[in-house]
């Protein structure tokens, strides 16, 4: 046993790389792994169990607690690792110019990761959105229901979960229906024939805005004349709402389906493109080609029967 026990021993310590003063052996490998995982369950259990209940007690929006608790997680995991690495013998120094030549090679690979990695920090400092906003970027709306430090979960109206990279809320346009004010105006689109009665069209819209339960009454409802078109004359029907934001196409949706019934009712046509077709009367003059001449020495007239 003594003899295995030494033959143990040796495999352990033997050294495998030679970092400076010390060397690197299997046993502080060993040593170092179980460190790391020590201090990645001791930042899970610092994040959830004190950092969250401190912020708890505060008022900071939730998005806010969340991000600063995970930068906080992170400082606590780099620190730790470095102790690590520090027990077990590691002489950092030793691999600063490996670790310097690695490090460019990873950022050209990682430049997206670290990209997004920073736009989060800036979107938990800057707030642009948060949890529970209604948002529309890279051609995706929906509600924000997580916001990390690498990317963005917004699940759509058809309750479709989509991951968007924090990068493209810092580098593109982003519509936030709920960001300060929940309140927004709507503008619902109508063409009418020429020749409608256009009071009793505006009349008819603000009737239908007034009995609209998810329309505000302040500010009011307006009916606005947008143009002359080349088949209709086209308005829009502009009001507000502060409870629709998260589902705008069911809101106008059902604004169309009121609005073409009243149209229906008070007899008020909504054309459809059409052309007018006209011609000119007269004479045309018709010419008959020229009839090419005959060959010189072909007679016009029928061969004789030679029988």
């Amino acid at each position: 046993m003594d003899k295995t026990w030494e033959i143990i021993r040796e495999v352990l310590t033997y050294p495998l790389i030679k970092m400076g003063e010390g060397s690197l052996t299997l046993q502080s490998l060993v040593i170092l792994c179980v460190l790391f995982a020590v201090v990645l369950l001791l930042e899970k259990i610092l994040r959830e169990r004190v950092i969250m209940r401190i912020f708890e007690k505060t008022d900071f929006p939730e998005s806010l607690e969340y991000g600063l608790a995970r930068i906080m997680g992170y400082v606590f995991i780099v620190i730790g690792w470095y102790m690590a690495m520090q027990f077990v013998g590691i002489d950092l120094s030793s691999l600063a110019l490996i670790a310097g030549g690695i490090s460019v090679g990873v950022g050209f690979g990682l430049q997206n990761i670290i990209n997004n990695f920073v736009s989060g920090i800036i979107i938990f400092a800057e707030r642009p959105i948060a949890i529970g906003d209604r948002v529309e970027v890279s051609g995706i709306a929906g509600r924000v229901v997580k916001i990390s430090l690498r990317s963005t979960t917004v699940i759509t109206n058809d309750n479709i979960t989509m991951i968007v990279p924090n990068a493209d809320f810092i580098s593109q346009t982003v519509t936030n229906w709920s960001h300060g004010d929940p309140k927004v105006r709507i503008r619902v689109p109508i063409g009418v024939a020429y020749g409608s009665d256009i009071v009793l069209l505006e009349k008819v819209l603000l009737e239908i805005a007034d009995e609209s339960p998810k329309a505000l009454k302040d500010p009011k409802p307006s009916v606005l004349f947008d143009s002359f078109g080349d088949n209709s004359l086209n308005f829009e029907l502009a009001l507000w709402t502060a409870s629709m934001t998260t589902r705008p196409r069911r809101f106008i949706s059902t604004l169309n389906f009121a609005i073409e019934k009243k149209l229906r009712e008070n007899n008020i046509e909504i054309p459809f493109p059409q052309r007018d077709l006209h011609i000119r009367s007269g004479s045309v003059e018709i010419k008959r080609p020229v009839e090419a001449e005959p060959p010189a020495g072909q007679c016009d007239r029928p061969a004789e029967d030679s029988r």
